[in-house]
């Protein structure tokens, strides 16, 4: 069954804890899909885990756009968040709804998310009036990595806190059909999740929230540039894969790859004449 924005909220009501990870390909995400995932994030995270970037910023609208539409061709019933990236809504209402309108028509996604609280409020409020869903994202935001001076928790002081609450109150009111709250304290976090009626999905916000989000790479140990406290690895995948890429350099360095198996026939008769003609031996 396809994953709404209703269905979402109501897996909220139930108790029922929504299940989202990254994905920027068509395999990944069929896979994903097919293993009954919510959620898929199509994350400006893309930057780093896929382009190599130290940060989201250098990401533009059209790496968001190709990722997107190859993430909706794999994943069928998994509702579709994609990443607005940075400056693509920061210069003004009028661009915010424009290239959300592009994610959601060129990347056939099914939903925005935009960074930031109350000064995101307007951005909002037209997005969502365009008939576009929005996910808001609160705490460490990574396009403010440099006034943050860093990778670093948020909320942790009375009123950073404060203010982390009253973003929330003021997005949800703004329209958004969700939050993602990212490296903020548990405890902080499960107040947001109680205050609001829409889902919270937590990234380093704790158990307390309606969902979680990793991005898959971490979750899988497929990237080892830098690996964040919250990004527990339930498989060493990249060890299997680097595995399989030397057993792969072995043997076709040896030359038992390809072997009989791998390798298609010609007749006898055939192949006899072509050597004779081009003067080939074996």
């Amino acid at each position: 069954m396809k994953n709404t924005v209703s269905t979402l909220i109501k897996q909220k009501q139930s108790g029922d804890k929504i299940t989202m990870l990254t994905a920027y390909d068509y395999s990944t995400a069929k896979m994903q899909d097919e293993c009954g995932i919510n959620c898929i994030l199509v994350g400006d995270s893309l930057g780093m885990v896929m382009l190599g970037y130290e940060n989201t910023l250098p990401v533009t609208m059209e790496d968001m756009i190709h990722h997107t539409k190859a993430v909706a061709r794999g994943a069928k019933n998994a509702f579709i968040v994609t990443d607005m990236p940075f400056m693509s809504y920061q210069t003004g209402v009028y661009d915010a709804v424009k290239n959300a309108g592009r994610l959601i028509k060129e990347g056939n996604a099914n939903a925005v998310k935009i960074e930031g609280g109350i000064e995101v409020c307007e951005h909002i409020k037209a997005i969502t009036n365009a008939s576009i869903p929005v996910v808001a994202h609160l705490g460490m935001t990574p396009q403010s990595v440099n006034v943050f001076g860093g990778f670093k928790v948020q909320g942790k002081e009375l009123e950073r806190a404060e203010q982390i609450v009253e973003d929330a109150i003021n997005i949800e009111k703004a329209g958004a059909c969700g939050v993602v709250l990212e490296c903020v304290p548990a405890e902080l976090a499960e107040v947001i999740t109680k205050k609001l009626s829409i889902p919270t999905i937590g990234i380093g916000g704790g158990a307390g929230c309606d969902g979680q989000v990793l991005v898959y790479q971490d979750m899988l140990g497929m990237f080892s540039d830098f690996t964040p406290k919250f990004a527990k690895k339930f498989e060493n995948v990249g060890e299997i894969m680097k595995s399989g890429f030397k057993k792969y350099i072995d043997e076709t360095k040896s030359g038992t790859f390809p072997s009989s198996e791998h390798i298609f026939k010609i007749d006898n008769e055939i192949i006899s004449k072509i050597k004779e003609k081009y003067q080939t031996e074996d």
